[in-house]
């Protein structure tokens, strides 16, 4: 009894922690991404000639593609996790693609469509935001205005 006691809480304590641990090489993404960021806010408000700014804006961009590169290859190393079961719409509603910016029904960010940024090695939401689920597409949405943030367009199977 005692056993299976020490059994269970260790297994309680270990569990948490290995479901969170995250590969160095996305902690080093995540945060080349905000290294980049920070370099073009500073950029903006130095006023910098717009060529620096433009080329600040790339960086960022190009930082966020590398990090988004990694989900793509946890995919390809874990297809089955990628295999969704069916979407289904609220009712009397369909899907259609999207871009950012859209202006989402509420009835779409409800919590049965969330989905786990750590399982699927996305990028965190910041506060405000929820990653959810939209057809095969996964939408960064902020809670309180419904518009779209983020999108990763065929990312379920």
């Amino acid at each position: 009894m005692r056993k299976a006691i020490l059994t269970g809480l260790l297994a309680a304590t270990l569990v948490p922690g290995l479901a969170q641990a995250q590969s160095p090489e996305l902690r080093g993404d995540r945060r080349d991404v905000r290294e980049e960021q920070r370099e073009y806010r500073d950029a903006v408000r130095r006023g910098a000639p717009d060529r620096v700014i433009r080329e600040e804006r790339r960086d960022v961009v190009e930082a966020r593609r590398e990090y988004r590169d990694d989900w793509r290859d946890h995919r390809r190393r874990n297809p089955d996790v990628y295999r969704g079961g069916g979407w289904y719409a609220p009712r009397g509603y369909s899907y259609r693609r999207v871009d950012v910016g859209y202006r989402f029904n509420p009835a779409f960010y409800d919590r049965r469509y969330w989905v786990d940024p750590v399982r699927y090695h996305l990028r965190p939401a910041p506060y405000g935001h929820r990653w959810v689920r939209y057809g095969n597409d996964v939408v960064l949405i902020n809670i309180g205005s419904g518009r779209v943030a983020d999108i990763n367009y065929r990312f379920f199977y």
